[in-house]
């Protein structure tokens, strides 16, 4: 079998090279494709090098899948000429997502809408998937009339220049203290040029801005929670909320969802309903300091879910706290688990 990974050099790109090893293709033939900068470029995988190709170069190979995650612009230009040559795409942008003839994916909920023609399937945005699936078994249960939800997103989410500027800014911080004194204060806007990637500081800080604003004062990123949702749960009724911020985390995205239903539930059964969904890890004890956090979901494919309790303002209304890791089950893992449901369907 050949996969091309489309984006191999990224922050996402290199996280799918390391689970498409963990999860048995290490002597498939892997093509590493990026753009023009990392041709020739030497990466690991399992126990070889790949040599980094062009995504032309990688079209003509006719692989049976194209793994991408290099961003909306190239997939809109490069996934429909794999297709055309009979590659099967898994996009990891936001290309394709809102298209009504492009299925949206998170496997454990919905790989049917996978038809056998289909050549090009979206991988919904990080956020999207951990939240849906978290949720998924109860909105089967009590259907869901409502969320209101708040992110707590790493900078992962935003790519490696986002971690350099957060480590360029921890380590110059640092050197102040050093000379300084403890009582430095936390502002680096003195600190010159740097790998700005967000236009404040992340270290010690955190802002309400994911993507890019749009004329009704969402951002693009709630705007995904919104449609992804109930895409996925094959719902447009249901109504969505949302807000995003941007916290100096690299271990994973965290989230509060505010979930009302139409069927009054039990609290017992409710919590019994998250345990049992395949690829749900119920994590809440609060006893025993007992929650999910990033540094707890980080390198894991399961979503975390804990501080479940029943929202006491209103009725027929559940809190909880949501946390996985961003770069493997909301997106690297996802993608391949899509891939392995379609091997198994398809006989290959």
């Amino acid at each position: 079998m050949k996969i091309a990974v489309v984006g191999a050099t990224g922050l996402v790109g290199s996280v799918m090279l390391k689970v498409l090893e963990e999860r048995g293709f290490a002597n498939e033939e892997i093509i590493a494709a990026a753009s023009i900068r990392s041709l020739g470029r030497k990466i690991d995988f399992a126990d070889r090098k790949i040599t980094v190709v062009t995504v032309e170069e990688a079209i003509s190979m006719k692989p049976d899948f194209a793994i991408f995650s290099a961003g909306a612009a190239v997939s809109r230009q490069y996934a429909p000429l794999f297709a055309a040559a009979g590659t099967t795409v898994i996009d990891n942008s936001s290309a394709w997502r809102k298209d009504a003839d492009k299925p949206l994916v998170v496997p454990e909920i919905n790989i049917d809408a996978v038809k056998a023609d289909d050549r090009i399937i979206a991988n919904p945005n990080c956020s999207t998937i951990q939240m849906v699936l978290a949720i998924s078994q109860l909105h089967l249960r009590y259907k869901i009339k409502r969320l209101v939800i708040s992110t707590y997103q790493s900078i992962t989410g935003t790519g490696i220049k986002a971690v350099h500027q957060l480590q360029e800014e921890e380590a110059w911080h640092a050197e102040q203290v050093k000379r300084e004194g403890p009582d430095f204060t936390s502002r680096v806007d003195a600190m010159g040029e740097h790998s700005q990637a967000y236009p404040y500081q992340i270290f010690r800080n955190l802002f309400p801005h994911g993507g890019d604003f749009q004329e009704d004062g969402y951002t693009t990123e709630e705007q995904k929670l919104v449609d992804e949702t109930r895409k996925i749960l094959r719902d447009q009724s249901i109504a969505i909320t949302a807000t995003v911020a941007r916290v100096p985390v690299v271990g994973g995205h965290s989230e509060s969802v505010n979930v009302e239903f139409h069927k009054e539930f039990d609290i017992d059964e409710a919590r019994n309903i998250i345990a049992n969904t395949h690829g749900v890890i119920l994590y809440d004890n609060p006893a025993e300091n007992q929650y999910p956090m990033p540094i707890l979901s980080e390198h894991r494919d399961e979503v975390f879910v804990g501080r479940v309790r029943r929202d006491l303002s209103q009725p027929r209304t559940l809190n909880l706290w949501v946390v996985a890791d961003n770069l493997r089950k909301g997106a690297a893992t996802n993608a391949i688990q899509i891939m392995q449901k379609l091997i198994e369907k398809r006989g290959l």
